[in-house]
């Protein structure tokens, strides 16, 4: 009979919860190193925020960007961005939003095309426009910001306060170190990358939700126990369910993001992040958390209740 497929040994015992100060010190610094990078460096908002024309174009040979990039300067249509997106064939144009309605867009559009003539295939054209960015850029600050709230909810209802405290604070370090790696490395922030912040959120609630659904089970078994030890083993339990899902996760998330093309790239990239970063906070800060809570456990019982070790290690939640 073949035994089931095991990342991590039935009878591991880390003491992640001793290891907490040095968990909770490296989160701080990426949390406030993420909103000094936000605050001082930006992010690079996309066309959905910003506003402006996007154009993606594609040449039969390799394009001469700087010589593209010399034609569209000289048409006087402002700020203008060219990039290569995913091989040298392919170049993402952006155009600053003309002042006007949409016939001067469009005007600057024709405009771009008659001045990179018939050597260009063009893919992709959009335009939107200032108003719109501005309440994409609030219809998303409020998507993230329910989702924070109803999992609050969610957990509080599920568990205990205690829980959904524990259960917030570590969702919002993964969302925050997400959008901070963003502002760091400049990738273009979009409506994709918001939708990649959501699935985070869910991603990383439902590895919180594993681990402190085993917690709560040992306290009502382990009434007793030390509740470092107790995480300690409810951490160690889940650990197996918890590195097997993360690793296929990423391997698909990997195959987007090597083999999906530049328009899944940044969606993938935050969710390779998101996956890393939910895990680690699942594990490293949602349950050693727990222990600044006044968690409590119920009434205690008078006599010792031993902890079968080597039984309960072996369980795979």
């Amino acid at each position: 009979m073949l035994k089931p497929l095991r990342l991590v040994p039935a009878d591991t015992r880390v003491p992640f919860v001793a290891n907490r100060r040095y968990a909770f010190a490296a989160s701080a610094v990426m949390v406030i190193g993420s909103l000094l990078a936000v605050l001082l460096m930006g992010l690079n908002f996309g066309i959905d925020f910003r506003g402006g024309i996007l154009m993606e174009v594609r040449s039969q040979q390799a394009v001469d960007i700087p010589r593209v990039r010399s034609t569209l300067s000289d048409l006087g249509l402002g700020e203008i961005s060219i990039q290569e997106f995913g091989v040298e064939t392919d170049v993402l144009i952006r155009v600053q939003r003309q002042d006007g309605a949409e016939r001067e867009q469009m005007a600057a559009i024709e405009a771009v095309k008659q001045a990179l003539g018939q050597e260009f295939d063009y893919r992709r054209t959009e335009f939107v426009g200032p108003t719109v960015g501005e309440e994409l850029k609030e219809a998303g600050a409020l998507a993230v910001g329910l989702a924070l709230l109803s999992i609050l909810v969610y957990i509080w209802f599920r568990f205990e306060w205690q829980f959904g405290i524990g259960a917030i604070l570590a969702l919002g370090h993964d969302i925050l170190t997400t959008v901070g790696l963003f502002a760091i490395i400049q990738h273009e922030f979009n409506l994709a990358t918001v939708a990649a912040v959501l699935t985070i959120a869910g991603y990383s609630i439902n590895d919180t939700v594993v681990v402190y659904d085993r917690v709560r089970e040992n306290l009502r078994k382990y009434k007793r126990m030390d509740l470092a030890d107790l995480f300690n083993m409810s951490i160690n339990e889940t650990l197996s369910r918890t590195t097997m899902t993360s690793v296929t996760t990423l391997l698909a998330l990997f195959s987007i993001y090597f083999f999906g093309g530049e328009v899944l790239a940044d969606f993938a990239l935050a969710m390779i992040w998101g996956v890393c970063i939910g895990t680690y906070s699942s594990i490293f800060i949602a349950v050693p958390l727990l222990l600044y809570t006044n968690l409590k456990r119920g009434e205690e019982t008078p006599t010792h209740v031993s902890v079968p070790q080597d039984e309960r290690v072996g369980e795979d939640g």
